[in-house]
């Protein structure tokens, strides 16, 4: 976080529209999302931070618990732009004290502390003393601020990189067990032009997530987060076009969007075998008062790059399988359109042409059954029993990788519904648990489906997903990341 304007940040309430987070979202300088006993945390500049019970509804973690007057132990010290790790059976959080031009200068430190838990009306709820770790003297062309942490999963040594747009981006090397500087330690400058740095380590490469552009100004703010890739974890971190970060470079993660602008702060969240988050803080949000608010989206990998997905937005769908591409349907009878048509050896041209349209819902609704009717995957032939109207339903809850959806036959009240022998049938929605559905987009840009519960089955349903059993049996099958049988593809239906 670099100093642009002197602001104070708060915490406000507001409603949220439906692809953003619902709730109480308000937060500047997110760590990673840390999960803890079932629930979801994350903790932003000016100490305090948010919680989650699903991954999409998000509160301040003290007003929440109602902790009263205990809010400030959340995470005591106040400062700026933590990170949070968890290492075994303890969380390390890292964050600046001071710099990135807070009290006017950028002499800053970087400090660390555990905590059994980050659930703080536990009694094992108790941040250790901080340590400092790495320190900026206001002089040098370096700021110590906006830390991420690295435990590195192929060697477990443990990294953090640090800085602002005021001199470089450092990297430094922790002890694992204290959290303390590893000793003789020695700061290695890895990147410059960037800020609310990350690390991770992906399929043989080290990544250095940045974040570029302007803070601090609302809807004026020009952050975007870029990348670069290494197989050191001490670089050089290099782009898509072998620009070296520490002359400038950086491949586009994510930059404004969806009437939200100012992304920065990345953390990476690893839900499922190919099901990955981002999370990140949106400097304004143009439908929430312009306010800085916590933002995930889908991670997805393109040639071992990473960039942001989207979340399904509200609309008409075909829902086409992986396996073949066929489309998910109603299993009812095909009816012809009428036209009359010309032998191509025949044809007039001097005949006028004429746009034929798609065949109308009002055609042949009334052919189709009453009562439950099943699905099953066919050729797309622009058939109103191959729409699907996709509707998130935030207020029924999600989970981090987005909300809910009702998945309906469009223009009907035909709804999708998982059945207690894991098949799949159509009836009249009723607002059942069995007819919502998690919509979550996979990194390879394809989308899992899965039921959010199953009748005869407790809690929420994370096992079994819409599945392609055979090239037109549509029925709920374990999911597995690297079967095209569990993956589909939504595209925007024209009709």
């Amino acid at each position: 976080m670099k100093k642009t304007f002197a602001l104070l940040f708060g915490f406000c309430c507001s409603l949220c529209t439906a692809t953003a987070q619902v709730g109480q979202p308000y937060i500047h300088d997110p760590s990673t999302i840390a999960e803890c006993d079932g629930k979801y945390y994350t903790y932003g500049t000016g100490g305090g931070g948010l919680m989650s019970e699903n991954g999409w509804s998000w509160y301040g973690i003290a007003d929440k618990l109602q902790l009263g007057e205990r809010s400030a132990l959340v995470r005591p010290g106040g400062g700026a732009a933590p990170d949070v790790l968890k290492i075994g059976d303890r969380y390390l959080c890292i964050y600046g004290a001071t710099g990135g031009g807070l009290g006017g200068g950028h002499n800053g430190r970087i400090l660390t502390m555990w905590n059994k838990t980050l659930d703080p009306t536990s009694p094992l709820f108790k941040w250790t003393e901080a340590v400092e770790v790495c320190a900026s003297d206001g002089m040098e062309d370096q700021d110590a601020i906006d830390p991420g942490l690295l435990l590195d999963p192929v060697t477990g040594r443990l990294w953090a990189s640090y800085g602002t747009y005021f001199g470089t981006i450092r990297l430094i090397e922790l002890d694992p067990k204290s959290g303390e500087r590893m000793k003789g330690n020695v700061e290695r400058d890895i990147a410059i032009d960037c800020e609310a740095t990350d690390l991770l380590y992906r399929n043989g490469w080290y990544y250095l997530l940045g974040t570029h552009g302007t803070c601090c100004d609302g809807v004026n703010s020009t952050y975007n987060i870029v990348v670069g890739r290494s197989r050191s974890v001490e670089g050089p971190y290099l782009d898509n076009v072998e620009r070296d970060m520490f002359h400038g470079g950086g491949r586009m993660v994510i930059a404004a969007g969806d009437r939200k602008t100012g992304p920065g702060h990345f953390g990476r969240t690893v839900i499922d075998e190919g099901v990955e988050v981002m999370s990140c803080h949106f400097e304004a949000d143009f439908d929430m008062s312009g306010r800085s608010v916590l933002g995930i989206r889908p991670l997805l990998w393109k040639n071992d790059w990473p960039e942001a997905g989207e979340l399904v937005k509200e609309g008409v769908y075909e829902i086409l399988s992986e396996r073949r591409g066929y489309s998910l349907e109603l299993a009812v009878d095909f009816v012809r359109m009428e036209q009359q048509r010309e032998r191509f050896w025949q044809m007039d041209l001097t005949k006028p042409l004429e746009k034929i349209p798609c065949q109308q819902l009002s055609e042949v609704v009334g052919s189709w059954p009453t009562g439950n009717i099943g699905v099953r995957c066919g050729d797309y032939m622009f058939r109103p029993h191959q729409h699907w109207m996709l509707t998130p339903v935030p207020e029924r809850g999600g989970t981090l990788a987005g909300p809910l959806y009702q998945i309906k036959i469009a223009g009907t009240e035909r709804a999708l519904t998982a059945t207690s022998n894991l098949e799949l049938t159509t009836s009249d929605f009723q607002d059942l648990d069995c007819q919502l559905w998690r919509v979550e987009q996979l990194v390879d840009g394809t989308w899992r489906i899965l039921p959010y519960a199953i009748p005869g089955q407790e809690g929420i349903n994370s096992r079994y997903c819409l599945y392609s059993a055979g090239d037109s049996t549509p029925t709920l099958a374990d999911y597995s990341f690297a079967s095209d049988n569990a993956k589909w593809r939504l595209k925007t239906s024209a009709f």
